[in-house]
């Protein structure tokens, strides 16, 4: 089975694109515009993309608020998705006129940042403080541009929980993050396993 960006087989009620390139960490992006509104969305196209420094990137179709406020301001949070925060994370991807707080809507709490002005989800485990390198928007192979806009952050501190760190490492498995596969699914983080990696030459 085959198919081009030009059309789906018909055996495809859907392009499995995002089923394929799956699971994929969620970016639960706080960000605060300069009037001091707040906005709280989930992101899947999200993810580290280097250390020393440490920089995350995320990507959202359509320039929505979240774009919009990093870009009058300059920052941003990132707080991990658990299994417990699931349908508060739902919650916080409804349309809501702008202005209008996610927080309050999802029932969250907010938890103040120590270096940036937006706030993280106080109930997640942990949280990445984050100020923008970059916005930019995405082109297709023929350089036309489209409706895609790209933010890379550098992280500025880290909130990690003390219930959640166990012999100096962060316990990933107990903190239960969830991640975006395909369609309306999603997986979910419980258990570990190891794999040393090849000594170097």
């Amino acid at each position: 089975m085959y198919y081009t960006d030009e059309g789906l087989d018909l055996d495809f009620r859907h392009d499995p694109f995002k089923a394929i390139v799956a699971p994929r960490p969620i970016g639960w992006i706080s960000a605060v515009n300069a009037r001091g509104e707040v906005n709280l969305s989930p992101y899947s196209f999200f993810n580290a993309i280097s250390s020393r420094p440490n920089i995350v990137m995320f990507s959202s179709e359509n320039k929505k608020d979240a774009v919009a406020f990093i870009e009058e301001t300059g920052e941003f949070t990132c707080s991990l998705v658990t299994k417990a925060l699931d349908q508060q994370m739902n919650l916080t991807s409804a349309p809501l006129p702008r202005g209008e707080n996610e927080y309050v809507h999802a029932g969250l709490e907010m938890a103040p940042s120590r270096i940036v002005k937006p706030p993280r989800v106080a109930a997640s485990p942990a949280a990445l403080e984050c100020k923008l390198l970059s916005i930019q928007q995405l082109k297709d192979i023929d350089g036309n541009d489209v409706p895609r806009w790209m933010v890379l952050g550098q992280v500025v501190a880290a909130y990690v929980g003390e219930a959640f760190v166990h012999d100096g490492r962060f316990d990933t498995a107990k903190a239960n993050p969830i991640a975006r596969c395909g369609y309306s699914d999603y997986a979910e983080v419980s258990e570990l396993f190891s794999i040393v990696r090849p000594a170097g030459g």
